[in-house]
């Protein structure tokens, strides 16, 4: 696998929504992971070649999470800051829609006071949607998802303020 390949992969993976991609073959592994981190997305890219095997394939692509770890740095202060808030998390993996439909108005929006057992979302999974409960009431601070993405389970949505 050349360097354009790989490349070449890391956009379709980054394109796809794709969480994971593992090659090994026998002379290198390829490991591809995205995490999405309330709108910031961090890519971890993990290549391992046999010593004597493709050096110039492990040398660039080894080089690119270093870039893509320097985000993650000024999160730690933001991450205190929101110690103060309860997260509403997905329970389950699927498409995280805010409102029940395309021409409706959103379940909640930044601003809006919520109680235990409102709705806030919907989470569709296996063409089947799941409408998600508030299990704390308080104001909701931040949306954490855009509309239409991919959720994984326990992936936080919300962030509410129980003051």
């Amino acid at each position: 696998m050349n360097i354009k390949e790989i490349q070449d992969l890391i956009k379709f993976v980054a394109k796809s929504g794709v969480s994971e991609v593992e090659i090994e073959q026998k002379d290198f592994k390829l490991t591809i992971k995205t995490q999405d981190l309330s709108v910031r997305e961090e890519k971890q890219i993990i290549v391992q070649a046999a010593p004597a095997a493709l050096p110039q394939v492990a040398a660039a692509p080894v080089a690119a999470p270093v870039p893509a770890a320097a985000p993650a740095a000024p999160a730690a202060p933001a991450a205190s800051d929101d110690s103060k808030y309860i997260t509403i998390k997905s329970p389950m993996i699927g498409t995280f829609y805010r409102s029940p439909g395309p021409d409706k108005d959103a379940f909640v929006n930044v601003g809006d006071t919520v109680s235990t057992g409102t709705t806030v979302c919907i989470i569709e999974a296996m063409k089947l949607f799941n409408e998600i409960e508030s299990e704390v009431s308080g104001k909701i601070v931040k949306v954490l998802v855009d509309d239409s993405s991919p959720v994984e389970y326990d992936q936080p949505l919300f962030l509410v303020d129980p003051s």
